[in-house]
């Protein structure tokens, strides 16, 4: 497809700056596939679009403190950078440093915490990598693995377009703040590995949990480490010429067993899976058609998910209002061009339409657009 189909028109003003409070306040745009219906409701309200049978699938990746400030010695100034990924090597990470032609090689660039202090906590520049720089993480005599020295002097990694936004706005916000607003109520913190939070199951509580569970629709967990190529924009004329960034994930066996036992009942119509965001359908659709194994299924994938894709696990999606021309569009556009088209030779037209009304919609009710911002739930 074109990557001029990911278009839409934006008001900048609704970027959310800050999530919702409580987080299942935020308001939730339900749309039906078949029909071409929308309903304007709460993430609170929820469980009415649920049904017993149905089974909720969230990504329990925690979030990386891998926003970093730097002391550079030559300004006296501090130097900001974001990790993108880990290396093969021990302790090594791929990171995109401000300036990053201003350092060399076997520099040593100390830490600024999130209250401003100089930590002895490090990173060492090894070689450049093309826009990045190989660097090697060196806490120091606090010791501990990557993700303890960044959770003492690293920073939330909120993205670019809500720092943005705040520095337009004048407002700001504590980085203690974010550190709990930006990661899942049900993230396993010995799984920190994402340099993004999974931002669809931002709006979950755990009292919403907790009725949802109530009324017969089980959570089962996938674990997929978000990378800083989520937000990566598509600038290929053409879709498929996009380089997809790379992640890794896992399906635990106890989740690959209940999405095996509901196969009955969901291709009878009596059950749908629920995926949780956009990266937990990545996790699931790289899985294999035939899905129990020992030890549960991962590794990691780079799959583009784009409107003409056939949909093998995954039966409805909660998401957040994502940036145009993204990949993360194109899935969305892919789910809507499932079951929307009168003949499937139409598909991905009629599909990529009704997105853009979607859209539209969401604009002119003035909802609350990316991480921070509503949700929609596409049955």
């Amino acid at each position: 497809m074109r990557t001029s189909e990911l278009d839409y028109d934006f008001d900048p003003t609704l970027v959310a700056t800050e999530p919702a409070h409580p987080r299942d306040a935020a308001r939730l745009m339900v749309v039906e596939r078949a029909t071409r219906t929308i309903t304007h409701a709460t993430v609170r309200d929820l469980p009415k679009f649920l049904r017993a049978g149905d089974a909720l699938v969230v990504n329990r990746t925690s979030v990386l403190r891998a926003r970093i400030l730097v002391h550079d010695a030559v300004t006296g100034r501090a130097t900001e950078g974001l990790l993108l990924e880990p290396c093969a090597e021990r302790n090594c990470w791929r990171l995109l440093l401000r300036q990053a032609k201003r350092f060399a090689p076997n520099s040593i660039l100390r830490l600024i915490d999130h209250h401003g202090r100089e930590s002895d906590d490090a990173v060492e520049l090894v070689v450049r990598d093309n826009e990045a720089w190989i660097a090697r993480l060196c806490p120091g005599s606090h010791g501990g693995d990557v993700a303890e020295m960044l959770e003492r002097s690293g920073h939330t990694p909120l993205p670019p377009y809500i720092l943005k936004a705040r520095r337009e706005a004048g407002i700001e916000v504590a980085d203690d703040e974010d550190r709990a607003e930006y990661e899942t109520v049900y993230a396993d913190h010995t799984a920190r590995g994402s340099v993004a939070a999974p931002t669809a199951g931002l709006h979950f509580t755990p009292e919403l949990l907790e009725t949802i569970a109530s009324r017969g629709v089980p959570t089962h967990e996938v674990i997929l480490h978000v990378g800083a190529g989520t937000f990566k924009p598509v600038d290929t004329e053409d879709l498929r010429d996009h380089p997809m960034h790379t992640e890794s994930f896992h399906v635990p066996e106890s989740t690959l067993r209940a999405l095996d036992a509901a196969r009955t009942d969901r291709s009878a119509g009596r059950a749908r899976l629920i995926a949780i965001g956009t990266t937990t359908v990545r996790a699931l659709e790289s899985l294999p058609d035939r899905l129990l194994g020992s030890g549960g299924l991962g590794g990691t994938t780079n799959i583009l998910i784009s409107p003409g894709y056939r949909f093998r696990h995954v039966d409805a999606l909660l998401t957040n209002f994502h940036l145009p021309r993204s990949t993360l569009l194109a899935l969305v556009g892919a789910f809507l061009s499932e079951h929307t088209a009168p003949n499937p030779g139409d598909a991905r037209k009629t599909g990529m339409e009704f997105l853009r009304e979607v859209y539209a919609v969401a604009v002119r009710e003035r909802y609350r657009f990316y991480s921070y911002g509503d949700a929609m739930l596409v049955l």
